[in-house]
């Protein structure tokens, strides 16, 4: 245990000192004086044992169904989009996937998109259906034939570079996907390549289509997204162009891999796309399509249901594998997770406020536990059982929880008015103090070292050879200072010791008082 040796009196009682507390360690074979179990604890004062800081609630939204964070604070709520509370356009009532490339928003699977400079909100596919002349027409100022579509009606939706799937044509050699090369100032004019069409009129549909995707990421200015085993590429800069396959370093990209099972999550790391499947980790190498190289390894991937826990804390990647949460940095990833104990979990979402690594993860009984793992100490710490479905940082890190509420968390730097702080409840459990013996034993003192903050209340509790929890003592006071709580001596084989907080509150020392007895 973290502590000083045992010192033993005349009186054959001993005296054991505990000055270092550890964080969550939920294992029948955890050292003597360990966490068995705890709640809104924090490694923010570690080695001394207090709570975390308190979250404050900024809203409640009706139906969550996702959240970003980034110059602004953007959310789904039902079949609606808003930014910093205001609506901005309709979408499915279903959960989201945000990802931000330059000025635009993206959302899946509703192919959504919010221009956050101008306030745009549109779709990132475009379709056009009317009457159409595919004729003779310029390229480059020089006559081309079969080149151009004219529209007989409105002006068409697209872009240079874009490629748009043409149906409906009566000469079938039309129907086709190909890439607009020029657009005439009205709009109604399409140019592509010589020879691209056979001439004809009459009725067609043109589409800018992008492909369905499950999970999404940016990287290196272009978005990368995946579904089933094909790994795809936009345009550079554009999110609106998926399938410009051109021999240029800003075109599109596409691959199919080989592996068993669907995509699970994906997101950059390290200056590279990564895309996971449950026990493969894929790479994309180079810097332009043509020298573009996706690199797989046999590796503990992200599990299937828990995309969202990929989160990057202290510069290493986090997620939720099959054989727990693990820790990555390019290579073999490693396993973390231990001190959770045997419970198996799913899931996973996570998020990150630079140092530390949030993930709320559920239990094979449906119970939902929020952890936090801090980098700089290496432990784990178990906040509360809120349900968490996404987490979000732009300065401060953001938690949009399953029953709506939108929280303010982590170690705050500014609380905008109108936020409600909650009121913080903690505990810390133990695990079972044998004091180095396998007989009988008996405790007859509790002296504890701490600091409670005005208004905050700590309570004390023991319980012997797993019976009920008995009160020990209650503490208040506005200083640190040292608390003697004497017991009337009870023999047992085992005990655990029981803190419950209210408020704010620091543990700096534990001290016992015992004497040991015979075996039976």
């Amino acid at each position: 245990m973290s502590g000083l040796p045992s010192m033993v009196h005349g009186d054959g009682i001993k005296k054991s000192v505990q000055v270092k507390f550890k964080g969550y360690d939920h294992n029948l074979g955890a050292e003597e004086g360990s966490l068995w179990d705890m709640e809104n604890l924090s490694g923010d004062s570690a080695p001394v044992l207090a709570p975390r800081k308190p979250r404050y609630l900024l809203r409640t939204l009706e139906k969550p169904n996702g959240l970003y964070a980034g110059e602004s604070l953007c959310w789904a709520d039902g079949g609606s989009f808003y930014v910093d509370g205001e609506q901005k356009g309709a979408v499915e009532d279903s959960r989201k996937q945000f990802c931000a490339l330059g000025d635009y928003l993206i959302l899946l699977p509703d192919k959504a998109y919010y221009n956050k400079r101008t306030g745009e909100f549109g779709s990132l596919e475009a379709q056009w259906s009317g009457g159409v002349r595919f004729e003779d027409g310029v390229f480059a100022g020089e006559s081309a034939k079969g080149n151009s579509i004219v529209s007989i009606g409105e002006a068409f939706p697209f872009s240079v570079n874009e490629a748009v799937t043409i149906s409906g044509c009566g000469e079938e050699r039309n129907n086709k996907t190909a890439v607009i090369r020029e657009v005439s100032e009205d709009g109604k004019t399409l140019r592509f390549y010589e020879n691209s069409f056979q001439v004809w009129s009459g009725e067609a549909a043109l589409k800018r289509e992008v492909p369905d995707m499950d999970f999404l990421c940016e990287n290196e200015n272009r978005l990368w997204g995946c579904k089933g085993s094909t790994i795809y590429a936009s345009y550079l800069g554009n999110p609106f162009i998926w399938n410009n396959f051109d021999t240029v370093s800003t075109a599109c990209f596409a691959a199919d891999v080989g592996s068993a099972g669907d995509f699970t999550g994906c997101c950059s790391y390290l200056g590279y796309p990564v895309f996971f499947k449950e026990d493969q980790i894929y790479k994309v190498y180079g810097s332009k399509p043509s020298n573009f190289q996706v690199m797989g390894s046999a590796s503990l991937g992200v599990e299937k249901g828990s995309g969202r826990s990929l989160a990057v804390a202290g510069e290493r990647l986090f997620y939720l594998s099959r054989s727990g949460v693990v820790s990555y940095t390019g290579g073999v990833p490693q396993v973390i997770s231990q001190a959770l104990g045997q419970q198996r979990f799913r899931n996973a979402v996570g998020g990150s406020d630079g140092t530390k690594y949030y993930v709320s993860l559920e239990d094979s009984l449906g119970a939902s536990h929020l952890f936090a793992f801090d980098t700089r100490i290496g432990q784990w710490y178990r906040e509360d059982g809120v349900r968490a479905l996404e987490f979000g940082w732009g300065g401060e890190l953001y938690l949009l929880a399953s029953d709506g509420g939108l929280w303010l968390a982590g170690d705050p730097r500014s609380i905008p008015e109108g936020a409600v702080q909650e009121t913080l409840q903690s505990a810390a459990e133990f695990g079972d103090f044998i004091e180095g013996s396998p007989g009988k034993k008996g405790l007859s003192k509790l002296l504890l070292r701490a600091e409670l903050e005005a208004g905050a209340s700590l309570r004390v509790l023991v319980r012997y050879d797993g019976g009920p929890w008995r009160q020990a003592g209650q503490l208040k006071a506005e200083k640190k200072r040292s608390f003697l709580l004497p017991l009337i001596p009870r023999r047992c084989d085992h005990y655990r010791i029981r803190l419950e907080g209210t408020g704010g509150w620091r543990l700096f020392s534990l001290t016992r008082e015992f004497y040991l007895g015979t075996e039976l």
